[in-house]
């Protein structure tokens, strides 16, 4: 009987440990601790800790759009898409205007060949900040890309104003590469 109940002690605490009550994610840690353990993770290249500490920091404040857009992030970059739109959109949910959140979800819509949503979804990137060139030059190549090369050039031109490094692309440049974590917004 004894050994049974340790067996369930044992099995209890890792469970614990691997839902994030163990080491590193304590009882008293609060939503940033762990939206800042996960972007310390996330920046480490450690993305199963960053995305247990993002849904710890969930299960804490289960509103946290920082906690969705950097899961979305990371689905992203493993090339998983469909998950990616999901805590995408799921950020937005939670500020419509997140320019970060907007900017990966149109390079994801592009991805899945969807381009109107992608067209649109960098019209409001650019809507919230006007002086995003890398929206700029990617709402450039869709256009190139459907043959509206009056407005390509428009675009292109943009972005090389915003940045000079950005010059108008051969047919073969690809867009510009997603948004990085999202740090937790300054008090």
């Amino acid at each position: 009987m004894k050994v049974r109940i340790l067996g369930c002690v044992v099995l209890s605490t890792a469970i614990l440990a691997a839902c994030g009550g163990g080491s590193g994610g304590g009882v008293s840690e609060t939503a940033a601790d762990a939206l800042n353990r996960g972007l310390q993770a996330h920046a480490a290249g450690k993305l199963d800790e960053a995305v247990a500490a993002y849904f710890t920091t969930l299960s804490k404040d289960p509103k946290n759009q920082y906690a969705y857009y950097n899961l979305g992030e990371i689905a992203q970059r493993q090339n998983r898409l469909v998950a990616a739109e999901g805590f995408y959109r799921l950020a937005l949910d939670l500020d419509p205007k997140m320019e970060s959140a907007l900017f990966n979800l149109a390079i994801v819509r592009t991805s899945l060949g969807v381009t109107a949503d992608a067209i649109s979804l960098y019209k409001q990137v650019i809507a919230v900040n006007a002086n995003n060139a890398g929206a700029h030059f990617n709402l450039g190549l869709l256009y190139r890309q459907l043959g509206q090369t009056a407005d390509a050039q428009t675009e292109f031109a943009t972005a090389q104003r915003l940045d000079p490094k950005l010059v108008a692309p051969s047919p073969a440049s690809s867009p510009i590469r997603q948004a990085s974590p999202t740090p937790t917004p300054t008090r």
